[in-house]
């Protein structure tokens, strides 16, 4: 099994990390970092069974201390197939227009997702809902536990570690996955480079107060030399991002209230009688991405593998998509339902996508703090070339929301292949995001079909409730594995067989 091409299972292949007599069972997959990208990674393999450990080396405790505030499109359509995004956006506030370049306005009123905005909320909140899923769903979390050696070999991961104490201890585990930040333990271990550069440097952080309230719920301009962004954290205080251009100064520099507020007059015009700052800091952005996302059997998701400018708030949707991409490819190679050829699509399919994140997140930023005339002429050709022509504009909005990334598909595949699949309604009253909980595999038919015993765990079977003909294999993460049209039941009884593995494998059964 290859991503959204098939190689046939392998059900010997089965967990490398056997204990010693009379010590417990080492966990078989080690992930390094409890921010967003990993909670859902532990939460998606803890449903599927798989025996999971977070290492983490701050303190438990919910921090607000997090950049992003904006939930996409597409991730909340993941969050949907894990029952969480319903929660979330009652704490959230939704917002269907996003504003680019102070002139260009970009619709998501249109998006053809049952999420047509953007959602306004700050990271801890996806953190806490991720957690307790993860928590839930049996993943155990090692605190005040810092990673501080890597080897593997053909059959397994050994990682040494610090604990809240001090003593250091050794841990195995068949696949290790980096998701501990830009600073990556896990990337340095391997040896793996971060290429790249800084792009901003001295942008500035507060959490304030307002004595006027913002008239949108997000707020954000460029004008001249400066640029601000204000949101809202729900509890009366505000997120400011702002930065000058011409205020270079080390990340050690002192901060006041002052300079931010100079800075927010500059851009939007006026500071909006900020006070009471209860945090304020520094630091610079980078644009960079690891050259491999696997090295063996350890991996890198989230900002251990790419960073890049906080435009289009597409950081932390980006590490929660490898996450989900991931996830289910780990469970089903590590529950022994797929050969281990199928880890190497992760690459292949998240790669891209990180790539064209730099790309897009760096093309905005550079474009909203146009300066020459060259740049800004280029920034206006752009917004009108984009408010006019309706197909540029659908590409954009789908790049920034993540609804518009497809999945390599083999030559001669179904034209549906690789593509994300939108939350159709089924014959049975219900969604297809719906029918995606618990980390299955959803065959979407014409009529009434027999899936085989022994798939029930990872396989659900539904009908469209309209009267379409193709037959669809829809991944965990919501992408079509394989399509067809007008299949006999033996094509798709193939195609269940290629990338589920032979009927009669259960979770259970392997586990």
């Amino acid at each position: 099994m290859t991503g959204t091409n098939g190689t046939p299972a392998s059900p010997s292949h089965t967990d490398h990390t056997s204990p010693t007599p009379g010590t417990p069972r080492a966990p078989r997959i080690l992930i390094v970092g409890s921010g967003p990208t990993g909670l859902l990674l532990a939460g998606d393999l803890a449903t599927a069974g798989i025996r999971v450990t977070v290492l983490e080396k701050r303190l438990q405790k919910t921090s607000n201390l997090s950049r992003a505030f904006v939930l996409h499109a597409r991730t909340l359509e993941q969050l949907d197939a894990r029952g969480l995004a319903d929660g979330l956006e009652s704490l959230g506030q939704p917002l269907d227009r996003l504003r680019l370049f102070g002139r260009l306005t970009l619709d998501l009123s249109r998006l053809p997702s049952r999420y047509r905005h953007l959602l306004v909320l700050p990271q801890y909140e996806v953190e806490k809902a991720l957690e307790r899923r993860a928590v839930e769903a049996g993943a155990e979390f090692r605190y005040e536990t810092e990673l501080t050696g890597l080897t593997q070999d053909a059959d397994g991961v050994t990682v040494e570690v610090r604990g809240p104490e001090g003593g250091t201890e050794t841990l195995r585990a068949a696949y290790v996955v980096g998701a501990d930040g830009m600073r990556s333990a896990v990337r340095q271990a391997i040896g793996l480079p971060f290429p790249g550069r800084s792009v901003i440097r001295s942008v500035v952080l507060a959490d304030v107060r307002l004595a006027e309230e913002p008239p949108t719920v997000l707020t954000v301009n460029a004008v001249g030399d400066a640029f601000a962004f204000l949101a809202p954290f729900g509890d009366g205080y505000y997120r400011v991002i702002g930065w000058h251009r011409g205020h270079d100064v080390p990340d050690d520099e002192p901060l006041d209230l002052a300079e931010i507020k100079e800075i927010t007059r500059l851009a939007l015009g006026r500071d909006y009688g900020m006070h009471d700052a209860r945090w304020m800091s520094r630091f610079h952005s980078d644009e960079r991405q690891a050259p491999a996302y696997r090295v063996g059997r350890v991996f890198l998701a989230g900002d251990a593998a790419h960073v890049h400018t906080p435009a289009g708030g597409q950081g932390m949707n980006t590490g929660l998509q490898d996450a989900a991409n991931l996830s289910w490819k780990l469970a089903e190679v590590a529950g022994g339902h797929a050969d281990p050829g199928l880890l190497d699509t992760y690459q292949a399919e998240r790669h891209p996508v990180g790539r064209a994140v730099l790309r897009s997140s760096g093309g905005i930023v550079r474009l909203a703090m146009a300066k020459r005339p060259w740049t800004l002429a280029a920034r206006a050709a752009l917004t009108v070339f984009l408010d006019r022509v309706g197909p540029a504009r659908r590409k954009a909005v789908g790049q920034i929301t993540g609804i518009g990334y497809r999945y390599p598909a083999p030559r001669g595949a179904h034209r549906l292949t690789g593509t994300r699949v939108p939350d159709v309604a089924l014959a049975d009253g219900g969604r297809l995001y719906e029918a995606l909980r618990g980390g299955r595999f959803v065959l979407i038919t014409p009529g009434p079909y027999e899936a085989g015993a022994g798939r029930a765990d990872r396989l659900a079977v539904a009908r469209w409730a309209s009267g379409r003909r193709t037959t669809v294999l829809v991944r965990p993460d919501g992408y079509a594995a394989w399509a067809a049209d007008s299949a006999a039941p033996a094509e798709t009884e193939a195609a269940l067989a290629r990338h589920l593995g032979p009927a009669g494998l259960t979770r259970d059964a392997v586990g």
